[in-house]
Parts: C-alpha cells; structure tokens; sequence
C-alpha cells in the first residue's frame, strides 16, 4: 500500500533544503496510499457529506505545514508520518458529524474494510480458517470477504484495529510497533491474538457461513 522507502529517503533530503519539486514529488508519491486510507477509514455515512478529496486535500495541506520541522528530526518514518495525520483528520470529521457521543479515542477510529475490495479480507481469511475450506471461486471469495469483514467489526477494538493495520493497510509488524507506541514483541503478540480471536469468531459463525462447505 505505502511506496518503498529508498526513493522517498532521497526525495526527504531534497526537500529538506524546500526544493519544492523534491517536496511535490514527495507528497505526491504518497496521494495515492494517503486516498486509499480515507477511503478504508472514513465511515460510509459521513462520506455522504464529507468528500475523501476534501479529506485528502486536508491531509496534505497539513502535512505541506509541518513538513519541515518533521524533516529537522523525523519521530518516525515519513509514511507514517503521514499516517498520523490523516488518522487525526479521519477522527476529527468523525467527531463532526457524528456529534458528541460518548465515544473512546479508539472507537473513534472507524473501520470500513469493504472499501479496500475483498482480497486483504480474503488473504485474511485464508491464514485463519481450514486450509481444506479455503474458497475457489470468485462467489466463495466473495463471501468468505464479507465473513471476515463482519466478524473483525465484532472485535474487541484493539483487536479490529491491528488487523487492519497489519492486513489492510499492509504495515510491518514494526511499523506497528511505531505507531501504537509498543515493542515489537508486544505487538506481535497482540497481533496473535487478534487472528486467534478472529480465528474463533469465524468457526463460531460457521454454521450459517460458507466456511461449510468446500466450494468445489
């Protein structure tokens, strides 16, 4: 999802002197990954009212502003770097639009898979569900999508939220470790678990699933 990290490396240090091709290039680099998260994060409801390029637009202006002081000492790495400020813009308009429920900071991050498309889910689903039951088809995909969909939305917040990042947004297990302000060790395991408990939710829903049946 995010770019390789070598030619951004050396876009950072040419922006840093504010060569304004080397910073345009920079963010531009990265629209498209940035598009994608809005687009994964940002509840269908309020994208009836709020438009992800607007988001996005947000996004980059904010970024386009800190984006010298961030180049004097960077905290972490520009793709994430970039990452926070998006959350806290996806989180804000959350905020707005949905008034002031008494939500916690973690439930006030959304998880809307389905706009990914189903193959992360379906990736997924394959790694925890019996191999002998890993669907062929393009409707068995589809529906094993949905399953995996629907029982991560019925986790445990921290456990949704790890998924995604690991899953859906495809960082390391050391990007994670960043962002959540973990240890490596502390957020594999917490990953573990979240794909046991996954694991245990999608074997719970099995009677009425197509994990069933073997689809060919």
């Amino acid at each position: 999802m995010w770019p390789e990290s070598t030619e951004t490396q050396e876009l950072m240090i040419n922006a840093k002197g504010e060569n304004p091709d080397a910073v345009d290039a920079l963010f531009e680099r990265h629209r498209a990954a940035v598009r994608r998260l809005i687009q994964m994060r940002l509840d269908h409801g309020i994208r009836r009212r709020v438009d992800v390029s607007d988001v996005l637009q947000d996004v980059l202006l904010e970024a386009s502003r800190r984006l010298q002081a961030y180049l004097e000492k960077p905290p972490m790495s520009f793709h994430l770097w970039l990452r926070q400020i998006a959350m806290d813009r996806i989180i804000d308009a959350h905020r707005r639009h949905r008034g002031s429920a008494k939500r916690s900071v973690d439930r006030e991050q959304p998880l809307q898979i389905g706009a990914t498309g189903d193959k992360s889910a379906v990736d997924l689903g394959q790694q925890v569900v019996d191999q002998n039951l890993t669907p062929a088809t393009a409707a068995a995909r589809r529906e094993l999508a949905k399953e995996v969909e629907a029982a991560i939305l019925l986790l445990p917040a921290n456990d949704a939220e790890i998924l995604m990042m690991r899953n859906f947004e495809q960082l390391t297990n050391q990007e994670v470790a960043e962002a959540l302000s973990l240890s490596e060790p502390a957020a594999s395991m917490r990953y573990l678990r979240a794909l046991r408990r996954l694991k245990q939710a999608l074997q719970e829903d099995s009677s009425s699933s197509g994990l069933t049946e073997n689809p060919l």
